[in-house]
């Protein structure tokens, strides 16, 4: 199945964006894995806004099998950090690694969903991709 991972400054917002993306799965989801915040002893949860090259390619790893991996951002040096984490795996898997420019909620919801069929990374990815077009669709009826 078709790995993904949330990539978001805030880790309770990635962890609320899979919790509501799991609740539209029906039976054994994709594996997703969370990279978000950034280390910091001194914030009550001991995680600060922020993103990890580091910690997204260790999250890349943990969600890739033979599909391949969506990656989920939310903010513009989340993007960043994403592509450093990309350049940073081994070429093999960087090959299998897609990052997505849809809006983080809405793309995770389609990319899940569409990855618990087995679909192939281009499908779950044109899924996600597609996210920010229904929304306008709904939108302009």
């Amino acid at each position: 199945m078709t790995g993904i991972v949330v990539v978001s400054h805030s880790a309770p917002l990635a962890r609320a964006a899979v919790d509501l993306a799991s609740q539209m799965l029906r039976g054994d989801g994709p594996e997703i894995a969370i990279a978000a915040g950034v280390a910091d002893s001194s914030a009550p949860d001991g995680l600060a806004l922020g993103t990890d090259a580091a910690a997204i390619a260790a999250a890349i790893e943990s969600a890739a099998d033979d599909h391949g991996v969506l990656v989920l951002m939310d903010l513009g040096s989340a993007v960043m950090s994403a592509h450093l984490a990309v350049e940073m795996l081994d070429p093999e898997l960087a090959g299998r690694v897609r990052l997505s420019a849809a809006p983080l909620v809405e793309g995770l919801v389609g990319a899940a969903v569409t990855a618990s069929t087995g679909a192939d990374l281009e499908d779950v990815a044109g899924q996600a991709d597609l996210a920010a077009e229904a929304k306008r669709m709904q939108l302009e009826s």
